[in-house]
C-alpha cells in the first residue's frame, strides 16, 4: 500500500469514528430531536470547526429533519481575522451569525495584568449567546466541548472545588431558555486535531485567554494526558464512569440513605464486594493459599 493509500485509509477510519461517536451521543441523550434549529457555536478552533463539520455531514443522512447555523462571537480581540470565519462558513453553504461585542476591553479592564482571564470571558460569552440563540429561534445550542474536557473537568471540580461534578451531554442553561448540548462528548481530543488537519480548517488562535501559563485547567490536562500516555485507554474509563455512578459507594447523604440503612441477613452485589474488582482494576485476585501438610488451604479474608 502506498503512503497515499494509506493516509487516505487512515482518514476514512477517523471519518467513521468520528461520525459515528457524535451520533452515538447525539442519540443516547436525545441531542437533537426533528425540526430544531441548532446554533453552533464557532470559535474559530479546531473543536467547533470539527463539530459543524461533522453535524453537516450527519445533517444530510439524518431520519429526522434539523437546521443548523453557525455563530461566531467576535470579541474585539487585536488582530482577529475577520474576514476568515464568513469567507469559510460562505464556502461551506451554512447559515452564519457574527456577532460583535468588544468582551475584550471588558475584560482587560476588570482582570489585573496576570490574572486569568477565562472564567469573567467565559461568563461575557455565555450571556451573549444565549441572547443570541433567542434572537435566532434556535432550539439548541451547540458547543464543541470534547471527551478530554468533560474528564478534565471533573477532575477540576473534584481537586479545586470540591464537588464531583463535570460538564454534562445535555443541560438547561443559566437562563432557563436554552437547551445546551455537546455532540462530541464520546470524542478524543487527539482524534479532532488529526480531523481539523486533515481537512484543513483555517484555524484562529485565542490571544485573549488561550496563551495565559499556569492555569488550574491546562494543569490537569497536562496530567491526564501524561497518563493516557503510560495508560492508553485510561480517559475512555473516566468518561465511562462518570455514567456508571453508584450512589452507595460514594458519600453524598442526598443521594443515597446511608443513615437509615440495615443489614437484611441476605447477601447482595451491592455490598462490600463490590469494591473488589475495583481495587485491582480487573477481575479480583485470588484469596491468600497456604500449604500444610500436602494440602491447599484458602484463607479466610477476614484473618488475613
Amino acid at each position: 500500500m502506498s503512503r497515499k493509500d494509506r493516509d487516505t485509509h487512515e482518514a476514512n477510519k477517523l471519518s467513521k469514528r468520528l461520525h459515528r461517536q457524535v451520533g452515538e451521543a447525539i442519540g443516547d441523550f436525545k441531542m437533537i430531536e426533528d425540526g430544531d434549529k441548532v446554533m453552533v457555536c464557532l470559535s474559530g478552533g479546531k473543536d467547533s470547526y470539527a463539530l459543524l463539520d461533522i453535524l453537516l455531514n450527519l445533517q444530510k443522512r439524518a431520519p429526522i429533519a434539523f437546521e443548523l447555523v453557525a455563530v461566531n462571537l467576535d470579541q474585539k480581540q487585536p488582530g482577529f481575522p475577520e474576514e476568515v470565519l464568513p469567507t469559510y462558513l460562505k464556502s461551506v453553504g451554512v447559515p452564519f451569525h457574527i456577532e460583535e461585542q468588544d468582551t475584550y476591553s471588558i475584560v482587560k479592564k476588570l482582570i489585573p495584568e496576570g490574572k486569568t482571564t477565562c472564567s469573567l470571558c467565559s461568563r461575557l460569552r455565555r450571556g451573549i449567546l444565549y441572547r443570541v440563540a433567542g434572537e435566532l429561534g434556535a432550539t439548541k445550542i451547540a458547543l464543541g466541548h470534547h471527551r478530554d474536557d468533560i474528564v478534565t473537568t471533573l477532575m477540576l471540580n473534584m481537586f479545586h472545588g470540591g464537588t464531583m461534578k463535570g460538564m454534562p451531554p445535555k443541560l438547561v442553561s443559566d437562563d432557563g431558555k436554552n437547551t445546551v448540548i455537546r455532540p462530541l462528548a464520546y470524542v478524543a481530543e487527539e482524534d479532532l486535531a488529526a480531523w481539523a488537519e486533515h481537512r484543513g480548517f483555517p484555524i484562529i488562535p485565542c490571544n485573549l485567554c488561550g496563551s495565559q501559563e499556569n492555569l488550574q485547567r491546562a494543569a490537569i490536562k497536562a496530567m491526564l494526558q501524561g497518563w493516557e500516555k503510560q495508560q492508553p485507554g485510561r480517559l475512555d474509563n473516566m468518561l465511562r464512569a462518570m455514567a456508571h455512578v453508584v450512589p452507595s459507594h460514594l458519600m453524598d447523604r442526598k443521594l443515597f440513605p446511608f443513615e437509615t440503612i440495615q443489614p437484611t441477613g441476605s447477601a447482595f452485589a451491592g455490598g462490600d464486594i463490590a469494591f473488589d474488582e475495583d481495587e485491582g482494576c480487573g477481575t479480583p485476585p485470588p484469596l491468600p493459599t497456604l500449604e500444610e501438610g500436602g494440602k491447599v488451604i484458602r484463607l479466610n479474608p477476614a484473618t488475613v
